[in-house]
């Protein structure tokens, strides 16, 4: 089984992640961005994995810091949960349509973090999400994760936009994180590690 937990505790921030890769879509986010929890309960059934987070940051401040910060503990449960990532697909890549909207969302667990990210949005706010702050939270993801991430999204409706990419970020983590099971002992790389 393919798990782990994490902690991160700074002067602005307290997140908690608990992940199960091989899980059922199962989520319990505790977040106080309330539409950002209900996009992390997409990714969670989107990618038929059980999350729960538990998220406390400075938002009399903003919201940068808890949303960043809760990407880049996110990347790391995934990282710890993977282990030596012998027989992962390692890539994976979902284009979502959500009504108007379509998303397509690209990772490469492959070590190196960058991130591309092109996506706007008509309104600064979405159900009271700063959507200022999604950048950022995939690139903190990309961070603790080590992985190459491609975020775009077109569409009418911000809420479609942000929900479609959070779906088609899970369905492309669970196709990175599934194992080839002819290939056991396989480190996906020339280098021969990642």
């Amino acid at each position: 089984m393919r798990s782990a937990t994490i902690e991160r505790k700074t002067n602005e921030t307290s997140i908690a992640v608990a992940l199960h890769i091989e899980g059922k879509g199962n989520s319990s986010i505790d977040f106080p961005a309330m539409f950002f929890g209900h996009m992390l309960a997409n990714f969670s059934k989107a990618g038929s994995l059980d999350l729960k987070i538990n998220a406390k940051g400075d938002l009399e401040v903003d919201q940068h810091h808890t949303i960043e910060d809760t990407g880049i503990t996110l990347g790391q449960a995934f990282r710890k949960a993977l282990g030596d990532k012998k027989g992962i697909n390692r890539a994976g890549f979902f284009v979502y349509p959500m009504d108007e909207s379509l998303a397509m969302v690209s990772l490469d667990i492959g070590g190196r973090p960058f991130l591309q990210y092109n996506t706007k949005f008509r309104r600064r706010f979405c159900g009271g999400f700063d959507s200022d702050t999604l950048e950022d939270f995939f690139y903190g993801f990309s961070i603790g994760l080590g992985a190459n991430v491609v975020v775009k999204a077109t569409g009418r409706s911000d809420h479609h936009k942000i929900e479609a990419i959070f779906k088609a970020f899970g369905k492309a983590t669970k196709m990175a994180c599934s194992k080839d099971k002819r290939l056991k002992e396989y480190i996906p790389s020339t280098k021969g590690v990642i």
